[in-house]
């Protein structure tokens, strides 16, 4: 790791940061069809009285250079907490310098010190580098698991009037 990385909870003030480094991750992952995201909905949803998603940024001295946004999940047959991470982000300019794995690492402490038995995610099947990144970090495929979604007009079918 090169320069002096610092990794916080995002906090009011941050919202235009948590706003450029989630697009930027859009970009990246070529989604910005999808991208809605505001600096109020980041003020209401990140940093709020009881926000749904916890949000930590990655600091290269006063320069943000990665963010991780996640929330606690539960396993029920184990009876444990998880945290499902739902976005890992480093600008491109600053990979390699151990980063993302700091960002990670960070994760596996917060859970770990809550008692916590997980840290799962998904991640694109043409992301390669992600891919091998994850890997060389020890996490695994996985296996037997098929992750789905319900959105769109199958959603609102579904929830009927």
């Amino acid at each position: 790791m090169s320069g002096a990385l610092e990794i916080r909870r995002a906090k009011a003030g941050d919202e235009e940061t948590v706003l450029a480094l989630l697009h930027d991750l859009a970009v990246y992952e070529k989604l910005t069809h999808l991208f809605k995201t505001t600096k109020d909905i980041i003020a209401r949803d990140y940093l709020g009285d009881h926000p749904p998603v916890q949000c930590d940024l990655a600091f290269e001295g006063a320069r943000a250079v990665g963010i991780a946004t996640w929330y606690w999940t539960y396993a029920s047959f184990a009876a444990a907490r998880g945290i499902y991470l739902e976005d890992l982000f480093v600008r491109p300019e600053f990979r390699g310098r151990g980063y993302g794995k700091a960002l990670l690492a960070h994760l596996a402490r917060t859970a770990a010190a809550s008692g916590a038995l997980r840290v799962e995610w998904a991640v694109l099947d043409w992301n390669k580098p992600s891919i091998e990144f994850y890997e060389q970090l020890g996490a695994k495929a996985a296996a037997g698991w098929t992750y789905y979604r319900l959105d769109g007009e199958a959603l609102a079918k579904l929830a009927g009037p």
